[in-house]
């Protein structure tokens, strides 16, 4: 009996000593655990208190960190192509770098130029004329000559240049690859489609967007319409895929941003559409106030309007390319040239710049210290490629 009740005391004893051990790994590792969810919201809290500075930073000047000497020549135009600089006149265009390396220079003769780019690439041809150079920021791709006159050209990042011509009575689009013999060929009348006044090709050149003008019982109408080369337009008549018809209305510009969003902006109303095989129009957006330009990259689009309700002289609309609505933003500088940023535009003319954030921050205005042609960022670290009379200049916003 004796044996029993001392063998139940030890069995006890080991159970709870058991049981001790089982807690103390338990506390262990909650312990271990609070402490790994501590440091994680401490880095958190961290990050986010760096991002807020960043993103509240205000930045009153700017640094020359590079810059060499260079001659903007008296008669051409110079703009963004990629991450360097586009140069071009009635006499040829080239291309430098911030280094002030010229990539390539290609001369001609045009009276009328017609210019086309998408992302780094560019299109170059002549109204009435019957030759397309199309090239990128490092190189010549090709260039294409036609049978009858030009009258507007477009390009994807490709390299597929899309350029309408005219006949008699028709208005034909072909659509070249550089390189290759063999095209794509869109015709427009007046009677049946319209008359074209814009069109835009998708990066990947595998879908036109094309908005045309006709008279429809005295009434003036625009059609949109979808064009796809590749297997799902194969199997469609004129590789026609999708269209809408819009009475009193003129629809001036069509800009793919994506392969697969866009938009088409008229004189009362701005179109959002979508889908990389047959596009759809997915949001519409009317206006009463006046248009004044628009302005867009492969992310934003922006809606310049005149505005009068307000003492500020600008209003601008901003959406994504999905369509939704960012927000408006009203300002007062004068400006020739605005670009998007990240979550911020930036306007800016020769002598002054501005750098607004969609949260309502100007994170930069001042003046320059030169006059600027042509602003270009480089990455999204407020550093800026300028180009100005006499230097390409290389700032960092401090």
């Amino acid at each position: 009996m004796a044996d029993i009740r001392y063998f139940n005391r030890e069995s006890g004893k080991r159970e709870k000593g058991q049981a001790d051990y089982q807690q103390k790994i338990r506390h262990y590792r909650l312990s271990h655990v609070y402490r790994i969810v501590l440091v994680a919201a401490a880095l958190i809290a961290l990050v986010v208190l760096v991002v807020l500075q960043y993103k509240n930073h205000i930045y009153t000047s700017y640094e020359v960190i590079n810059s060499v000497e260079t001659t903007v020549v008296s008669g051409t135009t110079s703009l963004p192509l990629g991450n360097n600089i586009l140069t071009y006149s009635n006499d040829g265009a080239h291309c430098t770098d911030a280094r002030g390396n010229v990539l390539w220079n290609q001369t001609y003769e045009m009276q009328d130029l017609r210019i086309a780019t998408c992302g780094d690439v560019v299109a170059i041809g002549d109204y009435n004329g019957r030759e397309v150079y199309i090239l990128n920021q490092e190189k010549k791709l090709g260039e294409i000559t036609t049978t009858m006159p030009i009258r507007s050209i477009a390009v994807a990042q490709t390299g597929r240049v899309a350029v309408a011509v005219a006949d008699t009575r028709i208005t034909w689009i072909y659509i070249y690859d550089p390189g290759k013999n063999d095209y794509y060929e869109i015709q427009t009348t007046m009677n049946q489609s319209g008359y074209p006044v814009a069109f835009s090709l998708s990066p990947n050149g595998e879908l036109l967007g094309l908005s045309c003008i006709y008279v429809d019982s005295g009434v003036i109408k625009s059609r949109v319409a979808f064009y796809n080369f590749g297997q799902v337009g194969e199997n469609k008549s004129d590789f026609y895929v999708n269209g809408y018809t819009y009475p009193d209305t003129i629809i001036p510009t069509i800009r793919f941003m994506t392969n697969g969003t866009g938009y088409a902006l008229g004189d009362d109303r701005l179109l959002f559409f979508s889908g990389t095989q047959i596009p759809e129009v997915t949001d519409i957006y009317l206006y009463e106030e006046e248009i004044q330009a628009v302005y867009s990259n492969e992310n934003y689009v922006g809606i310049l309007l005149r505005n009068s309700s307000s003492d500020a002289r600008h209003k601008l609309q901003v959406y994504r390319g999905s369509g939704e609505k960012v927000g408006d933003y009203l300002f007062n500088q004068d400006f020739d040239s605005l670009f998007f940023g990240q979550d911020s535009f930036t306007v800016y003319n020769e002598q002054e710049c501005l750098i607004h954030t969609f949260g309502g921050v100007d994170k930069y205005q001042g003046e320059f210290d030169k006059s600027v042609k042509v602003m270009i960022p480089q990455g999204n670290s407020y550093r800026y490629l300028i180009l100005t009379n006499d230097s390409i200049d290389t700032i960092q916003l401090k």
